[in-house]
């Protein structure tokens, strides 16, 4: 008789299959009804401005606004004070290096000016006295050492015929021992006076040099104080214009007051301000591109100012080649400042998306043209013109550049 076998319950290989097939089966309708269903904007296609990526140079520069300046503003100071007489020339006249700008008067300065004058005339006056009274005194000496030459040959004479004497017992010792001792005795002060003069000499040569020193250095010193007389003539230090001139007639005008300043106009430079954001970029030397009446002229940054005010720094410019004609002071000229060389990248036309996006995502149209979807990019530098793209996007893609504000946390845009 046969026996029923009972079937053991579990779970089959059959049943893991089927599960896994339905969790998949489930996971694929999940996600296309997730892809069919993203965070759609629509939009008009009219109201967005949309450009194409392409490959080309990047210019790595930035657009620079500046004035044109003078090479060099020269600063006129009063050298002395006084009271203004006369003004010869008027503010915007061109002025040459001499020419006489103002005449200043001064009494005060005038009585000084004699003073010193006298002064220095009273001791020029002494010194030379002085050495005229000790080439009296070299003259002196000579003749002292003259008389003494010939004390000496007298007395050395009269010792030497006394000896005769002597030695034939015609005058006594006495006599002669007095003739020896006056020889003698003469010969010694010969040999002192002769230290003398070498000694006067010496000192005399000192103090000769000294006193000479001493007027040559009083000689400039009333050069000097003569100097500050025509001082009292403002003149132009350079060629230029005559920019400001801050005095009337009839003012007082203390020493060492600014009253007015001069333009060198051999030459201009361009003095530009630019944001902070570049400082780190921008040194001297670089170049600088400047477009006029068709034609190109190249600058060459000459100084770069340290101090940062209103979230902008100061450059100078000055032009390398050949300048614009008909320059005038105050004008504005744009220019283009070359931060690197050009290179070859992809290139992104600049947009107002980027103020929405920070240039980490960008919406790129379907091939079709009806949609566009978000994609994240990277931007590397970039100039008034274009964005240099450095990943997430590839040449020929169309994407929106305008403005991204109305389109929220959308992920897709979908055109009208």
């Amino acid at each position: 008789m046969d026996i029923p076998i009972e079937k053991k319950k579990g779970i089959r290989p059959k049943h893991i299959y089927i599960s896994i097939a339905l969790l998949l089966f489930l996971f694929l309708i999940f996600e296309a009804f997730f892809a069919t269903n993203k965070s759609t904007y629509r939009v008009a296609f009219q109201k967005i401005s949309i450009d194409t990526v392409h490959e080309g140079i990047f210019h790595d520069y930035i657009s620079v606004t500046g004035n044109l300046e003078p090479i060099a503003t020269i600063y006129l100071d009063a050298l002395e004070g006084g009271r203004v007489e006369e003004k010869l020339i008027e503010e915007g006249s061109i002025v040459k290096k001499g020419d006489i700008i103002l005449k200043l008067s001064n009494p005060d300065l005038d009585l000084s000016i004699l003073n010193s004058e006298a002064q220095l005339a009273e001791k020029s006056n002494f010194l030379r006295n002085t050495m005229v009274v000790m080439e009296q005194e070299k003259l002196r000496i000579k003749r002292e050492l003259l008389n003494l030459e010939f004390d000496i040959k007298r007395k050395k004479r009269k010792y030497e015929q006394n000896k005769v004497l002597y030695q034939s017992a015609l005058i006594s010792k006495e006599d002669f021992l007095v003739s020896e001792e006056d020889y003698q005795f003469a010969q010694q002060s010969y040999k002192l006076y002769l230290e003398r003069q070498k000694q006067d000499s010496i000192y005399r040569s000192i103090q000769v040099k000294q006193m000479k020193m001493s007027l040559h250095n009083m000689d400039l010193n009333l050069q000097l104080v003569r100097k500050r007389k025509e001082n009292l003539n403002v003149k132009a230090p350079v060629n230029g214009q005559l920019s400001s001139l801050d005095v009337e007639l009839g003012q007082s005008v203390p020493k060492g007051n600014r009253i007015g300043k001069i333009d060198v106009l051999t030459s201009f430079k361009v003095v530009a301000k630019i944001d902070e954001h570049y400082i780190d970029k921008v040194r001297p030397g670089l170049i600088a591109l400047l477009k006029r009446n068709g034609k190109e002229y190249k600058l060459k940054i000459r100084k770069v100012l340290p101090d940062v005010k209103n979230g902008q720094f100061t450059v100078e410019m000055i032009f390398i080649s050949d300048k614009p004609e008909n320059m005038r002071t105050g004008q504005t000229y744009y220019t283009r400042l070359q931060l690197g060389n050009p290179k070859t990248a992809l290139l992104l036309p600049r947009g107002s998306f980027f103020q929405k996006t920070g240039g980490q995502w960008i919406f790129v149209l379907s091939l079709d043209g009806k949609t566009a979807e978000k994609r994240n990019i990277k931007i590397g530098k970039q100039n008034p013109r274009y964005y240099e793209v450095v990943s997430g996007l590839n040449a020929s893609d169309v994407v929106v550049t305008s403005g991204y504000d109305n389109f929220g946390e959308n992920e897709q845009l979908e055109f009208k």
